[in-house]
């Protein structure tokens, strides 16, 4: 195995692989726009936060990539340094993770009203965010490859922090949404597929999270932790807008009225005024907003 094996390689192959996820997300992004939901400010603010986070970061690693492999082909010695965008990645990480915590812990606040579940969460997202910015930070003073190992004792807590609260955000909300089934079909279909998706946006983040933190531990001198640090905010974004997007599979299982008040429940719309059930609304449709009505 040659040096660039364990080096270029674990680069190119992140790169490559976050190159990919950012193709799907700008569909989902594109879709979302296009399918003009009535959300609330805040998450179209998300949204368009994301987009251009995943955008610069994707443009920049691409960047990174034809630095260390076309400008410096035959200048290996640029290994020993770390291009800007290399250390931005936990920054980039960490932002994205910290949007979606705050955006589960919204929807847990909305569906519990619990005060102090909703602030453990973002008590922990706060300091899981302030981990990985220190961490991105200290990452961009060292600006040598072979000094990376100096940031452990920052890498290992962030990593660990946003793996704990992935896993707690994802096993409150499917909590939450299995107590509320029904046994009604329809129902219990829109729950399970709520389920999938809070399951997924903590699940998939957190598996390429202990990627990271595994091989850096282990292999620090290599960069094949960069294989997992570089697409893990893409990662974010497609399972935060899957979520999202699911209503337009939803909207075609529930009545108008049951739609709007499963989005509002679920903060995703603006609250207004209680929607006053249409005489015409079907049995089968009635327990679903006995289901949000926590």
């Amino acid at each position: 195995m040659s040096a660039y094996d364990q080096t270029f390689g674990p680069l190119l192959v992140g790169t490559l692989f976050n190159t990919y996820l950012y193709g799907i997300v700008t569909h989902q992004f594109a879709s979302y726009y296009r399918a003009n939901f009535n959300d609330r400010l805040a998450v179209k603010c998300v949204v368009a936060f994301l987009l251009v986070l995943d955008t610069f970061h994707s443009v920049a690693v691409m960047y990174m990539a034809w630095v260390y492999m076309v400008t410096n082909h035959a200048n290996p010695t640029v290994l020993q340094f770390s291009i800007w965008p290399y250390p931005f990645t936990p920054i980039g990480t960490a932002t994205s993770a910290f949007v979606t915590h705050l955006f589960l812990g919204d929807s847990i606040y909305r569906l519990t009203h619990n005060k102090v579940l909703f602030g453990v969460i973002i008590t922990t997202a706060l300091l899981t965010f302030g981990l990985g910015m220190a961490n991105g930070v200290k990452a961009w003073i060292i600006h040598m490859n072979a000094d990376m190992p100096r940031i452990s004792s920052l890498a290992i807590p962030w990593l660990s922090m946003q793996v704990i609260v992935d896993m707690f955000s994802t096993v409150t909300l499917s909590i939450i949404f299995a107590r509320e089934k029904t046994g009604m079909p329809t129902t219990d279909s829109v729950l399970r597929r709520l389920i999938r998706g809070a399951i997924q946006t903590g699940l998939f983040g957190s598996i390429f999270a202990l990627g990271y933190l595994i091989t850096f531990v282990l292999l620090p001198k290599a960069n094949f932790y960069g294989m997992f640090a570089i697409p893990i905010g893409r990662i974010y974004s497609n399972t935060l807008l899957d979520t999202l997007l699911v209503r337009e599979k939803l909207k075609m299982e529930m009545t108008h009225n049951v739609f709007e008040e499963t989005s509002r429940m679920m903060g995703w719309i603006p609250t207004t005024k209680e929607l006053r059930p249409p005489a015409s609304t079907s049995k089968s449709s009635t327990p679903c907003m006995t289901a949000w009505a926590l």
